[in-house]
């Protein structure tokens, strides 16, 4: 596995989020221009809370937080947006932690891999092409059509390896 292929690597001491979240938001922008959709302030502000933390967040807990700005916040509501992102790449459903993550490259339609660790439920995201490829061309050869694929690996990332998180989880 290269780092090209890591679109979204786990988070490190060295890292500027203050960029990330900045350079996430502004692609958001200019996607949903081009494809002539509208990135609502709700839906931008829902997108800034998935990044503020290159965690999982879960839809209540987007609730909980966005109801500290906006008094009728409702679960419809959030659920919405979150259908929205998820529709237009901007993020990815981890179905395993039911919770939500930025997308690593929204610019093209890509297969989700995602190494998730059980220790402190920290994410990365993969582009690995090869491996969407293998499981469209195993699925056709059995007469399967392939709707959408989310790959949720389990393990430990290198912070829990040495530090024994993992024992609690």
């Amino acid at each position: 596995m290269t780092q090209d292929e890591i679109l979204t690597p786990f988070r490190s001491g060295g890292h500027n989020h203050r960029a990330c979240v900045a350079e996430a938001l502004r692609a958001a922008e200019e996607i949903c221009r081009d494809r002539g959709l509208r990135l609502t302030p709700l839906r931008r502000r829902i997108l800034e809370m998935i990044w503020s933390g290159h965690e999982p967040v879960g839809a209540y807990d987007l609730l909980d937080k966005l109801r500290g700005e906006r008094r009728g916040a409702a679960p419809p509501t959030v659920y919405r947006t979150l259908d929205f992102l998820c529709d237009c790449g901007l993020v990815h459903r981890i179905k395993s932690l039911n919770a939500y993550v930025g997308c690593g490259d929204p610019r093209f339609h890509h297969a989700g891999q995602f190494l998730i660790c059980r220790g402190c439920r920290a994410v990365a995201e993969l582009d690995a092409p090869e491996i969407t490829e293998a499981i469209a061309d195993k699925a056709r050869n059995a007469g399967f059509e392939v709707a959408g694929q989310t790959i949720e690996i389990a393990g430990l990332c290198p912070e829990c390896q040495g530090g024994g998180a993992a024992d609690d989880a």
